[in-house]
C-alpha cells in the first residue's frame, strides 16, 4: 500500500478480458481533492488517452477525467476502469454499485454477471450534418468519403460504406488535428460474425491519434446503429490496433455499456 505521502495508482485495460488489449487507463485513487494542474500534469506524464482520478464524495466519488493534454466532459473506459479499481482494491464491496458524480451528471455502475461491468450513461445522438458544413479540409484529412455525417456535442460521426472500408482507413493526423472538435467517430455496419457495427475513433487535437476502445463514442453510435438496425441491444467492436468490445443497449435516453476490465498494474506515485 501506498505510503502517507503517497497515492495509489492503478492501470486498467478496460473493453477486454486480456491484458495488453482493450484501451489502458490510468485510475488515481485520491483521499481528498488536487489542482486540475497537478492532475493535467500526471496525465501527461502517464500518456494514456485517460487518466481517470477519484475522490470520496458523499456516497460515492467525484470522478475527472483527463487526457495528455485536456480534460473531457465524458470517458467510458476510463469509467470502467474506475469501477473495477474500485472494486479490487476494496472500496467498494463486489455487490455495490460504483457512483461518480462528473462532469456528465451522476453515472453508476455495476456487476453484471461472468465479470462483466454494466456502466449507465447518456445517450449522445448526433444530428445530421451537410458535407459543406463540416471543417474546412476534415474530410480530406481522413481520406474518406462518408455515406453520413452526424454530429453531437462532442465529436462528428461518419459512417462509411463497410467494414473494410473503417478498418483500412488511414487518416493524416497531422491535418486532422487542426478539425476543431474532440474527436471523429468512424463506423459501419458490421459483416462479422458476432457485432453488430464497427466503429475507429480520432482525436488527435486532444492528443489521441487513435483511441482503442472509446465508451463515450458508443453513446452515439447506440442510437444511431438502433435507429438504422432495429434493435436495442448490440454489440459493437472498435477496430483499433487493441481491439476492443462493447455491449450496449438503448434505455430511452441512457445506454448500458457492458464491459470487462483487468489490471495490468498496481504502483504508487509521490503526493
Amino acid at each position: 500500500m501506498p505510503e502517507a505521502n503517497e497515492v495509489h495508482v492503478l492501470i486498467v485495460d478496460a473493453f477486454t478480458s486480456e491484458r495488453f488489449r482493450g484501451n489502458p487507463a490510468g485510475v488515481v485513487l485520491l483521499e481528498n481533492a488536487r489542482e486540475a494542474h497537478w492532475m493535467q500534469a500526471l496525465a501527461s506524464e502517464l500518456k494514456h488517452s485517460e487518466t481517470a482520478y477519484l475522490v470520496p464524495e458523499g456516497d460515492g466519488y467525484h470522478l475527472r477525467w483527463f487526457t495528455p493534454v485536456h480534460e473531457v466532459d465524458l470517458c467510458g473506459h476510463a469509467t470502467l476502469a474506475s469501477a473495477h479499481a474500485l472494486w479490487e482494491t476494496g472500496r467498494l464491496q463486489p455487490e455495490a454499485t460504483a457512483r461518480f458524480r462528473t462532469r456528465s451528471g451522476i453515472l453508476t455502475a455495476r456487476r453484471a454477471g461472468e465479470d462483466w461491468i454494466e456502466m449507465d450513461f447518456p445517450a449522445e445522438p448526433a444530428s445530421p450534418v451537410a458535407h459543406g458544413d463540416v471543417p474546412k479540409g476534415m474530410l480530406e484529412a481522413l481520406r474518406a468519403t462518408p455515406r453520413y455525417i452526424g454530429r453531437n456535442r462532442m465529436d462528428y460521426l461518419l459512417e462509411l460504406e463497410s467494414e473494410t472500408a473503417v478498418r483500412e482507413l488511414s487518416p493524416d493526423f497531422h491535418r486532422l488535428a487542426a478539425t476543431e472538435t474532440r474527436g471523429i467517430i468512424v463506423t459501419a455496419a458490421s459483416t462479422t460474425p458476432g457485432f453488430d457495427f464497427v466503429s475507429r475513433f480520432f482525436a488527435p487535437a486532444f492528443g489521441i491519434d487513435e483511441d482503442p476502445a472509446t465508451g463515450s463514442a458508443h453513446c452515439c453510435l447506440t442510437p444511431y446503429w438502433s435507429a438504422k438496425l432495429g434493435k436495442k441491444e448490440m454489440t459493437g467492436y472498435q477496430a483499433s490496433a487493441r481491439g476492443a468490445t462493447a455491449r450496449v443497449v438503448l434505455r430511452g435516453d441512457r445506454v448500458a455499456l457492458i464491459g470487462h476490465a483487468v489490471t495490468v498494474l498496481r504502483g504508487a506515485i509521490a503526493a
